[in-house]
């Protein structure tokens, strides 16, 4: 039978890795394959209204939606047929999230898939992966976007920076969440009736911290539900320095700004099949229905394969018809995002037109009030705040005409997507207190600007009688209603008075916002 490559689907190996031998044929591989949408051109046309602010543009029913959008179901039908012919077993489908997942060994997985998966070691990791494209036989070809999980390396990394040790006070100049709220002036509401989504690759929470967190604070325990995605769970670790801080940091912002909000946890594995499979899980839950997704998980766009960006940015689309808004960290190591190449890099998935990509700031106040914000940068301990110019999106409508300054005060046209949208505290010194297995500690990091805004979204949508879902072309419109960061860099950019590529639009003001957005402005 005939295959030929994949679009977009080439690995390499990760830098400093190499091939140490085959991996063991009788290995068990979990693969997703992601099917092409039906009547594509009609979610086109929805979505550009969308993305003009068009306010007679209503979400999506999910059932209407798969109806319309999903995978078509000979396509389905196809793909068990191609998993029968190579010994593969569908361990489920999901017609609107468009995925199939297969599972087999990986001998099967090389004769299916055309590839021959590797162990690779180096760079202080090990992984199984391939090298080259996949290959496909040629009726696939019109109807697959992207086959993940032949390779299991680890795809993203979460956005928090702790602390440094040292100092008498160890949480002297933190906030506590709802401090935050009163400061970026939240409407009144704790979210009621909505829920949030949260996408974690690894780590978990214990219900005793979140108890003895939220009593602490004083504000109402929300509902926190664990939701296991291809085989992951809540599996805490026990180390507050491993991945338990990810998870917690964004359980307890959001949970502490929109207490009243119900609150699921996507777990899954941290592959590209996982992170997609995770935010396709979330967005499409008829069940827990999330109205925001907050992700604070990513890495540069250079690290990802085309096919799993193109499959990403399209979960983001289905969100945005269905009316549910995605917040992004924007990365932790300024316009570089970690890459010693010398040149700028933007984070994915937050390079997204569709994601409302979250920048760091460094927050100052006294008396219930902010005395001073700049750009999130900490010079010597590495960490600033994510930002720069895609080079895989286009310009989106609603950044048409910005300008983009750079650190030498170089202004020029932005001629692609520009990253970040917005921001919020985000440097450690000024960071957020937490309770992670049990010790009370601050963490900072884009990871919290992204539960923070996805708790703003849901207060707002509390006042709705629809979702604000991609909330960027009103938010544009309004630039007004975000408080302006006009002081310091992220290394290859400078703060500038209305949009930049260090804290985009600015960090919330949250009554101002939603006014902008069409709620009542409360306080």
């Amino acid at each position: 039978m005939a295959h030929r490559p994949l679009r977009g689907s080439e690995r390499e190996p990760l830098p400093g890795a190499h091939a140490v031998g085959k991996a063991d044929p009788g290995e068990r591989v979990q693969v997703s394959v992601v099917l092409r949408r039906q009547t594509s051109a009609v979610l086109a046309g929805h979505l550009a209204r969308l993305e003009r602010g068009d306010r007679q543009a209503r979400p999506m029913a999910r059932d209407d939606f798969e109806r319309q959008f999903g995978a078509r179901p000979e396509h389905l039908a196809a793909i068990r047929q191609f998993a029968a012919a190579h010994g593969l077993t569908v361990e489920h489908e999901h017609a609107a999230r468009r995925t199939v997942v297969l599972s087999g060994t990986v001998a099967q997985c090389n004769a299916a898939f055309g590839v021959e998966l590797q162990q690779f070691r180096g760079a202080g990791t090990r992984y199984r992966g391939r090298v080259g494209p996949v290959q496909l036989p040629e009726e696939l070809h019109e109807i697959v976007d992207a086959v993940l999980g032949l390779d299991n390396r680890a795809q993203a990394r979460p956005h928090l920076r702790r602390r440094p040790a040292g100092g008498s006070d160890a949480t002297g100049g933190a906030f506590a969440p709802p401090q935050l709220g009163a400061l970026y002036r939240f409407p009144a509401g704790g979210g009621a009736g909505q829920t949030i989504a949260i996408v974690e690759l690894g780590g978990g929470y214990r219900s005793q911290d979140i108890a003895a967190y939220f009593g602490k604070l004083g504000v109402a325990q929300p509902s926190v539900t664990a939701v296991g995605v291809d085989g992951a769970a809540n599996e805490p670790t026990g180390d507050p320095n491993g991945p338990d801080g990810e998870v917690a940091l964004d359980i307890e912002v959001a949970g502490a700004l929109a207490p009243a909000a119900r609150i699921a946890v996507y777990f899954a594995p941290n592959t590209d099949a996982g992170f997609l499979d995770a935010v396709t899980t979330a967005v499409h839950d008829a069940g827990n229905k999330p109205s925001v997704v907050s992700i604070s998980w990513g890495e540069a766009e250079s690290a990802w394969t085309q096919q799993a960006m193109r499959a990403m940015d399209q979960a983001f689309q289905d969100a945005a018809a269905l009316g549910v808004t995605i917040c992004v960290s924007s990365g932790d190591s300024g316009s570089s995002d970690g890459v010693s190449d010398g040149a700028g890099h933007v984070d994915f998935p937050a390079s997204s037109s569709y994601a409302l990509a979250c920048g760091g700031t460094s927050l100052h106040a006294s008396a219930g009030r902010i005395t001073g914000e700049t750009v999130w940068n900490d010079g010597a301990q590495g960490g600033a705040s994510g930002g720069g110019v895609s080079t895989v999106f286009a310009l989106p409508p609603w950044q048409a005409g910005l300008r983009l300054t750079d650190a030498s005060g170089k202004v020029s046209p932005l001629t692609r997507r520009g990253v970040p949208d917005v921001s919020g505290d985000a440097d450690p010194l000024t960071g957020y207190l937490v309770r992670v297995d049990g010790s009370d500690t601050v963490i900072g990091g884009t990871s919290a600007v992204a539960p923070l805004w996805a708790a703003l979204i849901a207060r707002i949508n509390a006042g709705r009688q629809t979702p604000v879902g991609l909330v960027h072309p009103l938010l544009y419109r309004a630039a007004g209603a975000c408080n302006d960061i006009t002081k310091g860099s992220n290394g290859g950019f400078a703060a500038a008075a209305g949009w930049d590529a260090c804290t985009g639009l600015g960090s919330p003001d949250g009554t101002a916002i939603a006014a902008a957005l069409g709620t009542p402005a409360t306080s």
